[in-house]
């Protein structure tokens, strides 16, 4: 699943992938991080890296399915 951050005042958003269930995962551990005030939460991504969050400068998040991407001026 593609996730999509917006952090404040940041004019590229952080785009990256992680399985479906750690999509879930994700969800619940950001709200949990908003009810207890963390400062910091560490998300690993389906390639294994590591992407740390600063919880208050988060804008937005958005959760989808990651779409075909195309290459050219290729039309349906």
């Amino acid at each position: 699943m593609e996730i999509r951050i917006g952090m404040v005042n940041v004019a590229r958003e952080l785009t990256f992938e992680v399985n479906d269930d750690d999509a879930e995962q994700l969800k619940t551990d950001l709200e949990s991080a908003f009810e207890s005030e963390t400062s910091m939460l560490w998300v690993t991504d389906r390639d294994g890296r590591n992407v740390g969050l600063s919880v208050d400068r988060l804008a937005y998040i958005e959760f989808g399915a990651p779409g075909d991407r195309r290459i050219g001026f290729a039309t349906d």
